[in-house]
């Protein structure tokens, strides 16, 4: 049986912390600034974490992954 690849997209999208969720960036950050207030801004800029019904599913595709 071949070793488990993972998956580069998902890697460069997803970081695993050291408690071993993921971590992820928002989407809408890329353009239409003028239409977000401050504070959606800013909220935007942070990295969230990703759901627990999402966890499974994405851990698949990081085998290779930390933790």
């Amino acid at each position: 049986m071949p070793k488990m690849k993972t998956h580069r997209g998902a890697a460069k999208r997803f970081r695993r912390t050291g408690s071993g969720k993921l971590k992820r960036s928002h989407a809408f950050t890329s353009h239409l600034f003028r239409n977000k207030s401050k504070d959606q801004k800013r909220d935007l800029s942070k990295p969230a974490m990703v759901d627990k019904t999402d966890q499974k599913r994405i851990d698949s595709l990081l085998p290779n992954s930390k933790y």
